[in-house]
């Protein structure tokens, strides 16, 4: 077995040539979504579940989860002006329902992927209408600041690329599978 998911053509991401900015920054954005999804792959819900190393209680699923939230988060919530939309996956008592919810049953499982798509549809629905010169545009973020969105979206990067280097190790762990 290869180590990789996807060799050559087969690999659903693109690492073309982008033109402009905000080509790039969706570029990599779509890259780092489809490798913690690949990360995901052929695994039942109790290894989706899996935790990594005690005590933490992070797991693809969890990541799953949670990305679903920050795409939420900052394409819902921030970019698109709606704070008063509840938090996905947080509750007052629990703020990392995103990692403590993430149980191996397949309709919690099911649900997860069904939410993260849809978030990711939602956010990708957004910037298609996005004009490129509005990538310095500032937006509020919270009471008394401003984010632009330029920010935002190279944020997004880096918070998947984060959890794609997590999404590396706990897979490894699960079944020894490395690679993309």
């Amino acid at each position: 077995m290869s180590d990789m998911w996807a060799e050559g053509a087969e690999d659903p991401r693109d690492y073309g040539n982008p033109v402009g900015e905000k080509a790039t920054l969706r570029g990599y954005l779509s890259n780092y979504r489809l490798t913690l999804g690949m990360k995901c792959d052929g695994l039942d819900a109790e290894q989706l579940a899996r935790r990594s190393v005690q005590p933490s209680t992070m797991s693809l699923l969890g990541l799953i989860r949670h990305m679903a939230s920050v795409e939420h988060h900052w394409f819902q919530r921030v970019l698109q002006g709606h704070p008063e939309q509840p938090r996905l996956y947080r509750t007052a008592d629990d703020r990392d329902a995103d990692f403590n919810g993430a149980i191996g049953e397949q309709a919690v499982v099911d649900e997860a992927f069904a939410s993260w798509r849809q978030q990711i549809a939602r956010a990708d629905a957004w910037l298609d209408e996005l004009a490129e010169a509005d990538l310095g545009r500032e937006v509020p973020l919270g009471d008394d600041d401003t984010v632009s969105i330029r920010d935002v979206l190279v944020h997004m990067v880096e918070e998947y690329a984060r959890h794609a280097g997590h999404a590396d190790l706990i897979r490894e762990r699960i079944d020894g599978r490395t690679g993309q």
